[in-house]
């Protein structure tokens, strides 16, 4: 998706005008960035990703959504759109719209050319400063490639990467596995998977 700068207003503006909108906006630290329409190949990763992890926490007190979760990050210095966010027990929100999380435990980034100096750079940096948040993992569209990131207890982040054979990622957060021939499903060149890891 790609990003247009707006001029700078107030955190409770911003809210007050994201909650009439029509158009997705993610707030900055007083500049809004607005979210301009994903590719097919984005939306069917999301879709893709969604999908198994909806078959894998059925009957589990974990939540997943795509696209239209705003989280919070400081305090309200950033409201950012992930294209999917993971909760598992009870969620916590900012207010009582129910529309501003404050607890993902588990945040994944679709990659697309127009923003991934985006989704690896600011936006990736204010993720780490949720307390609840466990794992961070961009998904390439071209090539197929995971990036991931885990929380260790001393508060630490370890980073590993794959690409062409990847094998299924355990996230251990939520005790779910993603495969790659499920994540770039319906898409052209799928990657084969190795024994997991």
């Amino acid at each position: 998706m790609a990003a247009i700068a707006l001029p700078s207003i107030s955190r409770e503006e911003y809210l007050r005008r994201e909650r009439l909108a029509q158009e997705r906006s993610e707030y900055h630290k007083g500049h809004v960035v607005t979210m301009a329409g994903a590719s097919r190949k984005h939306n069917r990763i999301v879709s893709n990703i969604t999908g198994s992890l909806v078959a894998q926490l059925k009957g589990r007190r974990c939540n997943n959504y795509a696209n239209d979760m705003r989280v919070a990050v400081r305090g309200g210095e950033f409201y950012l759109y992930p294209d999917v966010v993971v909760t598992c027990g009870p969620e916590l929100y900012e207010d009582d719209e129910d529309d501003i999380l404050l607890n993902p435990i588990l945040i994944l980034e679709v990659l697309s050319e127009s923003t991934e100096a985006y989704d690896r750079g600011e936006k990736f940096l204010s993720y780490p400063s949720i307390p609840t948040l466990r794992e961070y993992v961009m998904v390439s569209q071209t090539p197929p490639r995971f990036e991931f990131y885990h929380k260790q207890e001393d508060g630490s982040w370890v980073y590993r990467s794959w690409s062409e054979a990847i094998p299924p990622l355990s996230l251990q957060s939520i005790g779910c596995t993603l495969l790659a021939v499920e994540v770039y499903d319906k898409l052209e060149d799928v990657p084969r998977s190795d024994p997991a890891i």
